[in-house]
């Protein structure tokens, strides 16, 4: 427990040190979601803005190492998110949440198993706190040179996100192994078979880049640690392109590596999505991995819808209204200042006898 206190008042302190960088708004016209893929972008979606980011997915795995057990299931994905306070701050929600039917080939005959349960409960907050489009030039329309790529335009913005996992210890898919239940023959006469222990309570941290460059492309990375304070720390990346070809329609592609005592794999995914309006995206995709231990088969749908409670302020008139109150605070000390001489002034002008005529 001492150890999750310590956690938590790092937490506290990065985001109270955090407000000290100045950033301006990031907030755009259009959704920013961070859909259909599965990174995160650096940018927030804007204070007063809630976004709700949905997704159903059908999987299929099979193991090579156990007699090509398989389990097929589907997935269903929620993220919530909800600027507040500041434009670079952002809470968020992210669950995910699988229903699968585990079919275990080592034994005859077959044994199948009926499953559901978390493979993410998180809670979490991200703030922008690098950000190098805060002196973004205009673009000049007449001038090819002007606007071609530049080196610069690869600097990424940068974020960190910090938060905390919740499972329980009898989740079906501990520490997200699919076939946790699931051993090879020979270990059940000749080795204890080891339990996987499922924490409760852990921590996450993703740092995320984002760049633009050439008006149409956008390169996004996520370098994660996921169950921090536990014994089976996960290290994971997150590498997606993509490319706007169209006012309404884009494509992606995307490069997750999971790294861990437990599970190592690569999995690729290929998908597009759909601006229906400013505040409404459909996607679908497709997911394969590198390996048969298990190899695994992905396709993916989902949605992502805003509520737009935005509300833009002009610099300017910021700076306007800053220089009037400080005015007003100025004038009034004067006044403040000038009413107690007068009442000085009084009190003396009482006090002194009058003359006799």
């Amino acid at each position: 427990m001492f150890y999750y206190i310590i956690y938590y008042k790092k937490l506290l302190i990065f985001f109270a040190l955090a407000n000290i960088y100045h950033t301006h708004s990031q907030y755009t016209d259009q959704i920013n979601s961070n859909r259909p893929g599965l990174s995160v972008g650096a940018f927030s979606v804007g204070k007063k803005v809630i976004q709700v980011e949905s997704g159903f997915e059908y999987r299929n795995y099979k193991h090579k190492s156990y007699n090509n057990s398989k389990s097929v299931g589907k997935v269903s994905f929620l993220s919530l998110r909800y600027g507040f306070l500041k434009e670079q701050l952002e809470v968020i929600y992210d669950g995910i949440f699988m229903f699968d039917k585990l079919t275990n080939k080592n034994t005859i005959p077959n044994i199948s198993y009926k499953r559901q349960g978390f493979l993410t409960n998180f809670i979490g907050f991200k703030y922008l706190f690098f950000d190098p489009f805060k002196k973004e030039k205009e673009i000049n329309l007449y001038s090819w040179k002007a606007n071609q790529f530049k080196i610069k335009d690869l600097i990424p913005a940068i974020s960190l996100t910090l938060g905390t996992n919740f499972s329980s210890e009898k989740n079906k898919y501990p520490l997200n192994d699919i076939f946790d239940i699931v051993y090879k023959p020979f270990l059940y006469s000749t080795t204890k078979i080891p339990v996987k222990k499922n924490s409760v309570i852990s921590g996450k941290a993703i740092l995320a880049t984002q760049s633009h460059f050439l008006g149409t492309w956008v390169f996004v990375t996520n370098f994660i640690v996921n169950r921090i304070l536990t014994e089976n720390i996960e290290k994971s990346y997150i590498l997606t392109l993509t490319h706007t070809f169209d006012p309404k329609w884009s494509i992606y592609l995307e490069n997750q590596g999971f790294m861990s005592e437990i599970y190592n794999d690569n999995l690729f995914k290929f998908g597009g999505a759909y601006l229906f309006n400013n505040d409404l995206q459909f996607e679908s995709s497709l997911g394969i991995n590198t390996k048969n231990t298990p190899s695994s088969f992905i396709i993916n749908f989902g949605a992502s819808y805003r509520l737009d409670f935005h509300q833009d302020i002009n610099p300017e008139i910021l700076k306007e209204e800053r220089e009037l109150r400080k005015t007003d605070k100025k004038e009034r000390k004067v006044q403040k200042k000038s009413d107690r001489e007068n009442k000085k002034a009084d009190r003396r002008a009482r006090k002194k006898p009058k003359k006799n005529d």
